[in-house]
């Protein structure tokens, strides 16, 4: 039986990996992001490679009528979604008070609403046939305060909770849901969000977009909730919950400074 997967921001970093991990599994793909190019390069890879179907749509996912636009040419076509990635998103860094809001308010729209408002669109059809799989991408940013990048970490918090209370409500209805937390990861994100010269990014923890895609792949297929990816990064977020929160947002507002 032919299985299709969605995954959004899907033109670079760590969703252009899942990409590879599902197609290497034969699975079908429909990708979405706003850089054409880039998305046809990648169908084009990954349709010859594993002789798979790839459709592609370069859409601006913080514009509601675009991710309608996806559901409804899917059903068109008769294209049932049995895996949904949400990928996409971006942070942004420095002093909340300084920061751009027209910036702020599109990351709420992306990383939060465009995220729930597909996740509405395309998990009833999978509970109705009983299966499928909900991949949310979050962070280990979601496990706390987030000096200079506060509303990134806190749209990610966002992500962990909706997540953990999705699978909740459907554990027994066939339908695998996993939050994906990766700690640093070496992609584009960093550049865009301004934090390359960030403490965080000269840690050890800090995994490559592949491994972190493979880690988050494997966990949505064994249905694993949350996914913290790396022994490190896990090591180091579990013991979180015992620490003082001044000194975890000190920490934090360290590791996020530019220097």
């Amino acid at each position: 039986m032919y299985q299709t997967a969605l995954i959004t921001g899907a033109s670079s970093g760590i969703g252009r990996e899942l990409a590879r991990c599902f197609a290497k599994d034969r699975i079908n793909l429909v990708l979405a992001a706003r850089r054409r190019e880039r998305l046809e390069e990648l169908a084009g890879e990954l349709s010859d490679a594993h002789n798979i179907a790839v459709e592609i749509f370069d859409v601006d996912l913080s514009d509601a009528g675009a991710r309608e636009e996806i559901y409804h040419a899917l059903k068109k076509k008769s294209i049932a979604v049995d895996y949904l990635v949400n990928n996409a998103g971006f942070g942004d860094n420095g002093p909340f008070i300084e920061s751009d809001w027209q910036k702020q308010n599109a990351m709420i729209e992306l990383n939060i609403t465009a995220l729930s408002h597909l996740t509405r669109l395309f998990l009833p059809e999978m509970t109705r046939r009983g299966r499928g799989g909900l991949l949310n991408v979050a962070s280990t940013a979601a496990f706390l305060p987030g000096p200079y990048m506060s509303v990134y970490y806190a749209t990610k918090a966002y992500v962990l909770s909706f997540t953990e209370a999705l699978a909740q409500e459907l554990k027994g209805s066939g339908v695998r849901v996993s939050a994906l937390c990766p700690g640093p990861v070496v992609t584009e994100f960093q550049q865009q969000a301004n934090i390359k010269n960030a403490r965080m990014f000269s840690s050890p923890m800090v995994l490559g977009a592949g491994r972190v895609a493979r880690i988050g792949y494997r966990g949505l297929m064994r249905g694993k909730t949350v996914n913290i990816a790396g022994l490190l990064m896990k090591l180091t977020i579990h013991p979180l919950r015992l620490t003082p929160r001044a000194l975890v947002r000190a920490v934090s507002a360290a590791l996020a400074r530019n220097h």
